[in-house]
């Protein structure tokens, strides 16, 4: 595990792959910005904010649980993470 877990994620392209939302799912484009709770991407339809808890995402060819990963960009960068 780590990878893109433990890298910068702005400007990368993300897919939204599962969502309690269901309008979420396959949203795709570039990070904007990262809080602790949020993600947020830009493209074709705007900028979309959505609740890392929620989702899960693909960013390059690793899968990410949304709710592993709710820590300022900092933080997540330095964090060693268990395997699930």
């Amino acid at each position: 595990m780590g990878g893109m877990m433990n890298m910068p994620w702005l400007s990368k392209d993300v897919e939204v792959i599962e969502s309690t939302d269901p309008s979420l799912v396959g949203v795709f484009g570039k990070v904007v910005d990262e809080t602790k709770g949020t993600i947020r991407i830009s493209n074709s339809s705007g900028i979309i904010t959505m609740a890392k808890n929620t989702i899960r995402f693909r960013i390059g060819d690793e899968e990410i649980e949304g709710s592993r990963v709710r820590q300022r960009p900092e933080e997540r960068i330095g964090k060693r993470y268990r395997r699930q």
